[in-house]
């Protein structure tokens, strides 16, 4: 299979869908492998690299897009992109479709195979979408601390503190992969912190397993409400594979926040856990309402690409590999993991929660190949 990496678009996204490692792999088991002049140079990897892995250099993006029959990205298609999209042309890359009506149509409309790394499941685990998962909960605690100083509008408190003044108290919704990196940061900088989530098996690890300075607690709008006032830095964490994210704070529950705290909502790349939260980028990332300051960069990751690009690939490559081997027909019929990324096929929605958003028909992957002729 003709296999073609672009450049991501979005605004400061430097990361690139795959490395000249994953690139070589592709080639050895046969496949051709084309990438965009340039698109690795975010993340530190030159336009040599990739030739010298088996790869070939297209000048433009249009041009990888014409020639492939496979696209690999980082982000969802930008509106700019869509016209290079053609029927039967299979794209793996995040799509976060809840989130965005209007490229789901489009998606569906197109007649492309849409697989979609966050709702790739494995057991009972979303492999492919954990380690940005771990870079962006990372990320929140560091880009939360950065916004609490006085300079940029936060209230100036230090998280850790110092001996015989307060330290910060951070309050994280949501005890997966996004909310248990962020508690670990947390309490690695000294603050207090509160974990909540309505999973009380996975409470009782988290209680396990974390340090005394970090608290848990079962999750409820409630307890949220609690919890806000001592808040200095609330991280929304929560995950509901391929649906819109539930709206844990309401515009109301801003008043009973500290002037100058901060949220970031980590879930803002599937509609956001925070009612007020509206997708950022990294060029203008925070916005205030009520005196709190809200951070939702819907692509987190892309600020350290480097890292990042490479813990992607690492995750992705297997699939990817399975993808192209197999094409999308073939994946579907084949590979249970795969078809679980299969968001639209064939001009038909794929992924159930996704039509439940928009209250969009939807079909199951099998019932969609049974249209293809």
């Amino acid at each position: 299979m003709k296999v073609g990496v672009v450049r991501e678009i979005k605004v400061h996204e430097n990361r690139i869908a795959l490395t000249p490692a994953g690139a070589d792999r592709l080639a050895a088991a046969g496949h051709e492998v084309f990438v965009e002049a340039g698109g690795g140079l975010g993340s530190g990897l030159p336009d040599s690299a990739y030739v010298t892995a088996g790869a070939r250099l297209l000048p433009t993006a249009a041009d990888v897009w014409a020639k492939c029959d496979m696209i690999l990205k980082v982000k969802e298609p930008l509106p700019t992109e869509w016209p290079h999209i053609r029927k039967g042309q299979t794209i793996f890359t995040y799509f976060h479709l809840a989130a965005d009506r209007a490229l789901t149509e489009a998606r569906v409309k197109s007649g492309a195979h849409c697989f979609a790394y966050e709702t790739l499941e494995v057991g009972h685990s979303l492999p492919l979408l954990t380690p940005m998962s771990e870079v962006a909960g990372r990320m929140a605690i560091q880009v939360g601390a950065q916004w609490l100083e006085k300079s940029r509008g936060g209230s100036g408190i230090l998280l850790g503190g110092i001996p015989g003044v307060d330290r910060a108290n951070v309050l994280v919704i949501g005890g997966g992969v996004v909310g248990t990196q962020a508690a670990r940061m947390a309490v690695g900088l000294g603050a207090d912190v509160t974990l909540m989530d309505v999973n009380l098996d996975r409470l009782r690890y988290l209680d396990d397993v974390m340090p005394k300075n970090c608290k848990t607690m079962f999750s409820t709008p409630f307890a949220i409400r609690e919890a806000l006032p001592r808040a200095d830095l609330v991280v929304g964490a929560i995950l509901i594979p391929g649906a819109a994210a539930q709206k844990l704070i309401r515009r109301e529950d801003l008043k009973l926040m500290k002037s100058g705290s901060v949220i970031v909502d980590v879930a803002v790349d599937q509609g956001g856990c925070v009612e007020t939260a509206r997708p950022t980028t990294h060029a203008d990332p925070t916005f205030v309402i009520d005196g709190v300051i809200h951070y939702c960069v819907a692509n987190m990751p892309g600020a350290v690409p480097r890292t990042s690009t490479f813990g992607l690939t690492n995750a992705t490559l297997p699939y990817a590999l399975k993808l192209a081997t197999l094409g999308p027909i073939d994946a579907i019929k084949r590979n249970h993991e795969l078809k679980t990324a299969a968001n639209c096929v064939a001009g038909h929605l794929t992924y159930k929660a996704v039509g439940e958003a928009f209250g969009m028909k939807s079909i199951t992957p099998e019932e969609a190949l049974a249209t293809v002729s």
